[in-house]
């Protein structure tokens, strides 16, 4: 993909991205506490130290989140017996209630606009998904492993 594309699809993702975030408020949940939320659903329980890794937040931030999701009753946060200063999170009932609404309003936005594309259009989106989803694993990846070397 030449430069023209790379910044056209990085635009785009971005304009999705933010369109897709401002859906978790109608939660009352900000975007990184909806996604924090979303991977105790998909993954839970997990030590903090595993949620920050795959959040990519640093400590700070994450302990901000988590406190205020466990003070909205939607985690649990439970002390690590064999070491009283790590602790791991679980999902609560009301906690994957409001994880349901966030994902039902996101995918309802998303239907609601494909509907407005042509069937060549949502194939083409259909079709790009896989690779759409192996981007974001080799960016994932390559952010956990450090910036990328300068080209010659």
């Amino acid at each position: 993909m030449d430069d023209d594309g790379v910044i056209r699809l990085r635009r785009v993702i971005s304009k999705l991205a933010r369109q897709l975030n401002a859906s978790s408020t109608g939660a009352g949940l900000t975007p990184s506490q909806a996604s924090v939320l979303s991977v105790i659903v998909a993954r839970g329980p997990l030590s903090l130290a595993d949620l920050a890794d795959l959040e990519g937040l640093n400590p700070t931030m994450l302990s901000r989140v988590v406190s205020k999701l466990q003070s909205m009753g939607l985690i649990d946060r439970i002390p690590d017996p064999a070491d009283l200063r790590s602790a791991s999170v679980a999902v609560t009932e009301p906690g994957h209630r409001i994880d349901e609404q966030v994902k039902a309003g996101r995918a309802a936005a998303v239907s609601r606009c494909m509907e407005a594309l042509s069937g060549d259009q949502e194939s083409a989106l259909t079709a790009a998904l896989p690779a759409l989803e192996e981007l974001a694993e080799a960016m994932r990846a390559a952010t956990q492993a450090g910036p990328a070397p300068r080209p010659r």
